[in-house]
């Protein structure tokens, strides 16, 4: 990753200009001897809404590598995401196909960039050293509109997992008892900021998964909440309604989409999903549960948000001191909404940055403006996730992990990163609503992962070579 606090073009650069890793070598380095990508496409079961806009279908871009270490072992890895083109490449000028045309012809340049380069590292070094040439490339793409910096890491974090998860397979070691000094050649303050010095990730990862951990349900713009909602049954055995889904996984977390548009449906959606959800834990007997609130930065400024929390407050009190965060209320570009300070939100509730956080840089404004929390993603890649991970942990920051609605081998890789992250409480398995036709194969390898009845996912299964993906 391209972490610094000098000038990031100055940065950038140099290292476009000199892109070799120079630091005291490891026999665990490696390097990428071959890289291929592939492409998926599955239709959604239901539609989901993401910053106002529907979306029912999803194309995964698959990676496969072969790396070899110093002393010539060779290892393969695999790595999978959602190119979630309508999240990290929102647009007024191009539509679906082609923003999502745009990442296929990134993902081109990428493969090429990564066959041509053939310094050794760790992982995490080869991340550090490629990421400035994806970004050259993404610019060079010619459209009506530059390809934003989301969605270069969105395109490139398939083959980020698919190098981590070699290097783990080499060493027969699961990915995150892969940071510690006796296979990275530097500390965290060559990545972050020299307060790191001395300190190296494995500080801020778990070498084992949490056990198991709450599921968070996703309860869409568009999502029926009551039978009254449907206006045509699915009927292909699956819930439908938010009670007869409570009832299926033993939800105890609740992610409610909202607009930002308007107000008072925004309002009305939070103590409507309360409504629902306390009639259904009630019959239950369940008594605690938890809700999260997610804007996709759609809010117009800060006073909506902190109005519409007021008034969910004065509604229901108890549906309030459930809410447990809000992500990305406002505008994804900070320094562009630098007016939008979330200093009084944060005060009642945790607020957390998503879709602004791309790199150390956007960490800290987001800090100076306010917000108290991070989204991690896997979809951002696995060495920027975990490095935002170490940083906010150190500055004592709300951790929450999402998953795009990730499927396969996509979900194994960001459950995995929920679970061996300190601090974070719950985990996002959409896929499970809306593409379950991607995870066929996949619930039977991982029980309790992909068809959760408890409420909780079974993350203690996440701890195999690599990045636990089973093929």
């Amino acid at each position: 990753m391209a972490f610094m606090t000098t000038s990031r073009r100055t940065f950038l650069g140099a290292l476009a200009a000199a892109p070799a890793i120079h630091a005291q070598n490891k026999p665990t380095d490696i390097r990428i001897k071959e890289i291929g990508a592939s492409y998926e496409d599955f239709t959604y079961r239901t539609p989901i809404k993401f910053g106002g806009v529907e979306v029912n279908r999803v194309t995964l871009l698959n990676v496969n590598v072969t790396v070899e270490s110093r002393g010539g072992k060779v290892s393969k890895g695999f790595g999978s995401m959602p190119m979630g083109n309508i999240w990290a490449f929102p647009s007024k000028t191009l539509n679906y196909d082609q923003t999502l045309e745009a990442m296929r012809t990134l993902s081109k340049k990428i493969e090429k960039i990564c066959n041509g380069y053939t310094e050794y590292g760790h992982p995490v070094d080869l991340n550090h050293a490629l990421e400035p040439m994806w970004l050259k490339a993404a610019a060079e793409i010619q459209l009506a509109q530059p390809i934003p910096k989301l969605c270069t890491l969105v395109t490139g974090s398939p083959f980020d997992a698919a190098i981590g998860d070699a290097f783990g397979r080499m060493l027969n070691r699961n990915i995150f008892a892969t940071y510690g000094p006796d296979v990275m050649r530097h500390d965290l303050s060559h990545y972050l900021t020299p307060e790191f010095k001395g300190e190296y990730l494995q500080k801020y990862v778990l070498k084992a998964p949490k056990p198991t951990m709450p599921l968070y349900h996703l309860v869409g713009a568009v999502d029926p909440i009551y039978e009254s909602d449907i206006k045509k049954r699915i009927n292909d055995g699956m819930p439908e309604t938010l009670a007869e889904w409570i009832n299926y996984s033993g939800l105890t977390h609740i992610k409610i989409k909202l607009n930002g548009e308007d107000i008072k449906w925004d309002t009305e959606r939070v103590l409507t999903v309360d409504k629902a959800a306390s009639e259904a834990q009630a019959k239950r007997g369940v008594k605690a549960w938890n809700y999260s609130l997610d804007f996709n930065e759609k809010c117009p400024n800060v006073a909506y948000l902190i109005k519409m929390l007021r008034d969910v407050k004065q509604a229901t009190p108890a549906g309030f001191a459930k809410i447990q965060y809000i992500e990305q209320p406002t505008k994804r570009d900070l320094k562009a909404d630098r007016a939008n300070v979330m200093h009084e939100a944060a005060k009642l509730k945790p607020v957390v940055i998503d879709e602004s956080l791309t790199d150390l840089e956007a960490l800290q404004d987001a800090r100076e403006m306010g917000y108290t929390g991070t989204a991690l993603k896997a979809c951002k890649g696995q060495a920027q996730a975990l490095l935002m991970a170490a940083a906010a942990q150190k500055w004592k920051m709300f951790l929450c992990v999402q998953d795009l609605t990730c499927p396969g081998a996509s979900l194994i890789h960001s459950a995995a990163l929920a679970a061996h992250v300190p601090g974070v409480a719950a985990i996002e398995c959409n896929s499970r609503q809306y593409v379950p036709a991607a995870n066929k194969g996949w619930i039977e390898k991982y029980p309790g992962v992909f068809d959760v009845r408890n409420g909780r996912v079974n993350t203690g299964l996440l701890n195999g070579p690599g990045l636990s993906v089973k093929l």
